[in-house]
């Protein structure tokens, strides 16, 4: 292998949740310990949890995660293609960070030849900068009727011939199944590039498991390359799907939660510091759940907001949110459902969905548009002293910190946003008011993804929803020891050998 070419390992699983996502970022950190300049890249990606780039693009939040992991700026090449879906059948697609169109997924299966090119593109830009690259997946290789022109798993290994390895989630039962299944699906040239498999989140006595990893061995011709303990209390950021059981034990004054779980909810890791914050009890409500007395309610991001707009009002919510504020709860709205908070939501471009106008909850008196150009950028700043009942100006700020990124199409106007949540700024020296704060106080609203993720944002906004005693949250300091535990555990006990380089 030349000095200049990367060595790309591809980690593709029998099923979504299986592990892909955790698996790289590990692998990822096991190569940045090690003094190796090393790249996360996933090809294609359908996720509504996504993160934004310094330089103003669009990827997949775990794959942020894993740049994280690799000790790297995350860059748009390392998710040139991602899907967000606004409906059963169709998606905005983005490429290299920008949305380019909605499509029906038929459209979208003949435009892979051309997405192709966009992937294969973005891969050969890291591999002249990085050593390794590390592939992660999308669902399963096997799934038959995605295989035409498939970019995501075996169609991208077979592009660049890069090894593969299979991960599966033992926890979930039929672990055997489901590897010899996945393998068995494949292509001969497929199968052949297949290295290994690796076992995820294994309970008990690995003794006990011996005589089924010599069967599948023997049955497949394949190494089982290890197997992976499962890691209690474990936090790496989730790839899409919203975990509703995530209650954690908590001692002491607790601020209780509730995020209502949208059809199209988004960003759902805003919430992620709220779930691990030893003085909150956070819960999703799903749609059949009763809605439990709270603190706080949370209305979260969506992809398409006039339609959860519509759910939230088809349901017990509304009448929930308005008993919620007369008895003195707090209301957040966080990008989408900050503009549910206003007077109306307008789409005439039929950005999310079918063209129109939809009222809003009418919480706040101002409007929102939607518009063609989405607003991208990672933003800092400060949060308006007023918010805790302070009385400096809100032009002037305080030194409540606040650090994340803005993911919308949509731009608002009214007299509410004259008493902004917050003062902003971004790389490119602008300077700006975001968001609202009600009159009494008890409503707010931003357009801020992260808001909770800086500890003394977190303290102070959990001070305004009525926890006195609220401490902040080191999120960040917390993720980097769930990382580097994964990756121990990955040293521990995985056969890496296939990340020797043969220079």
């Amino acid at each position: 292998m030349s000095e200049n070419s990367a060595l790309t390992l591809m980690v593709q699983g029998c099923t979504s949740d299986a592990g892909k996502s955790v698996l790289v970022a590990g692998l990822c950190r096991v190569l940045m310990r090690r003094g190796c300049k090393v790249a996360p890249f996933k090809p294609q990606n359908m996720a509504l949890n996504s993160a934004v780039t310094a330089s103003g693009g669009e990827i997949g939040r775990a794959q942020a995660v894993q740049a994280l992991a690799a000790g790297v700026e995350p860059s748009t090449d390392m998710n040139p293609v991602l899907l967000k879906p606004n409906s059963d059948t169709g998606a905005q697609v983005i490429i290299h960070g920008k949305a380019i169109s909605e499509m029906e997924a038929a459209a979208f299966h003949d435009y892979k030849a051309t997405a192709m090119n966009a992937v294969l593109s973005s891969h050969q830009r890291l591999a002249a900068e990085y050593q390794y690259i590390i592939v992660e997946g999308a669902g399963s290789p096997a799934e038959i009727n995605l295989r035409e022109g498939d970019i995501a798993n075996m169609g991208f290994a077979e592009a660049v011939d890069c090894p593969v390895v299979i991960v599966a989630d033992i926890d979930k039962g039929g672990v055997f199944a489901h590897l010899v299944g996945t393998l068995d699906l494949l292509s001969a040239s497929e199968q052949a590039r297949v290295s290994g498999f690796i076992i995820n989140k294994f309970r008990g006595d690995i003794a006990l498991l011996q005589p089924g990893l010599e069967w599948l061995e023997a049955r497949t011709g394949k190494p089982v390359l290890g197997v992976l303990p499962y890691l209690h209390g474990l936090h790496i950021a989730a790839e899409d799907a919203v975990e509703i059981d995530q209650a954690l034990a908590k001692d002491g004054p607790i601020l209780k939660v509730i995020v209502p779980v949208f059809p199209r909810i988004s960003n759902h890791t805003d919430f992620d510091v709220l779930r691990l914050h030893p003085q909150v009890d956070l819960i999703y409500v799903g749609p059949d759940d009763e809605i439990p007395a709270a603190d706080l309610i949370v209305l979260p991001g969506s992809k398409s907001v006039r339609s959860d707009l519509q759910w939230l009002r088809s349901g017990p919510w509304l009448t929930a949110i308005e008993k919620h504020l007369r008895y003195g709860g707090k209301l957040l709205g966080i990008c989408g459902g900050f503009q549910m908070l206003g007077e109306s939501i307008a789409d005439p471009l039929g950005i999310e969905g079918a063209a129109g106008q939809s009222a809003g909850l009418g919480f706040m008196a101002f409007d929102t548009e939607l518009a063609s150009k989405k607003h991208l950028r990672q933003v800092s700043g400060e949060i308006n002293s007023q918010l805790c009942g302070l009385n400096s100006s809100p032009s002037k700020g305080t030194d409540v910190g606040l650090k994340g990124y803005e993911i919308h199409a949509g731009n608002s106007k009214g007299d509410a946003l004259q008493r902004p949540f917050a003062i902003l700024n971004d790389a490119l020296g602008g300077i700006w008011a975001d968001g609202a704060i009600s009159e009494d106080r008890h409503i707010v609203g931003t357009y801020v993804h992260g808001v909770f993720d800086e500890p003394q944002a977190c303290e102070n906004l959990l001070k305004w929803a009525g926890l006195a005693t609220a401490t902040g949250l080191d999120y960040a300091a917390r993720c980097e020891r769930d990382i580097n535990r994964l990756a121990d555990a990955i040293e521990q006990s995985l056969d890496l050998t296939l990340l020797e380089r043969a220079d």
